[in-house]
């Protein structure tokens, strides 16, 4: 993690695996196949699913800070705890937490390097049995941070403009050829293709083939090579702003870009807009 911006952002695998037992370290595995976790997670883990556990019952959104203090406190959060979260498939939905999280207010959260993949490359131990968890009372105490977040109106204001927009679809999606990957056919867009001027970098870019990020040499080089720098404002986004939300991570967390942001509602919302500019 040499040269990254906030290395504090990640934990790596041997890390874990001496402080999993640390009382102050609760880690939390997220994902979509929620099976895995049954068949087998790292000891002491909580399971969240992204779906159900993060966003509101009613309307598309995330969970209120209140709601989500009350996940954090079933989950044995307490105020000096440090989250560590995990997952399958290069930490996808990993990272979405970690970014809802953040936006809420919630601080102290770290990423496991890897996640569910370079632990279980690496044979590192996973359990079945269930984790010893007493409800904290916990209450997010950070302020919302509204800034790593997009909007449709900002977004429909920037287009056109010096803003940066990367798109992390597949290259299918990004050319209008697919409206959403073949195993999630649902919460597709009206119409296909991409906002105007979008970079396409898919997510798993960022990642090695352990699961990993890349360095920070060729994380720079990655998003250089296509225009997304530093020293713009960047709006990243995908369907429905989980992929974008691994992207933000990498370009804000790890190489540090300062105006970052996750358009969360991503092509599914500005795809199914009347009247926006639209390319294929």
């Amino acid at each position: 993690m040499t040269g990254y911006a906030k290395p504090d952002a990640l934990v790596e695998t041997d890390w874990l695996e001496e402080h999993v037992d640390d009382p102050a370290i609760r880690v939390i595995e997220v994902d979509e196949d929620t099976e895995a976790y049954e068949k087998g997670h790292i000891q002491g883990a909580v399971g969240w699913n992204w779906t159900t556990d993060l966003h509101a019952e009613v309307g598309r959104d995330y969970v209120d800070r209140a709601e989500l203090s009350e996940l954090l406190s079933r989950a044995g959060v307490g105020a000096d705890t440090t989250v560590v979260l995990y997952g399958g498939n290069n930490n996808w939905f990993a990272a979405y937490a970690y970014w809802v999280l953040k936006l809420r207010g919630f601080e102290d959260v770290k990423l496991l390097n890897g996640g569910r993949k370079k632990w279980e490359l690496e044979s590192r131990e996973l359990t079945q049995g269930p984790p010893s968890v007493t409800p904290s009372g916990f209450s997010i105490s950070g302020a919302e941070r509204g800034e790593i977040r997009a909007l449709r109106d900002e977004v429909l204001g920037k287009v056109g403009g010096a803003a940066g927009f990367v798109d992390v679809r597949s290259p299918e999606e990004f050319r209008g050829e697919k409206l959403a990957p073949d195993h999630l056919p649902q919460e597709q867009a009206q119409v296909p293709g991409h906002i105007p001027g979008a970079a396409n970098v898919p997510w798993a870019t960022a990642a090695r083939e352990d699961g990993a990020f890349k360095t920070d040499d060729e994380l720079t080089q990655i998003y250089g090579n296509v225009g997304v720098t530093g020293d713009k404002d960047v709006i990243a986004y995908c369907r429905i702003g989980e992929r974008s939300s691994h992207t933000w991570f990498v370009l804000h967390e790890i190489l540090g870009y300062p105006n970052v942001r996750n358009y969360d509602g991503s092509w599914t919302e500005y795809g199914s807009l009347v009247g926006v500019p639209v390319e294929r």
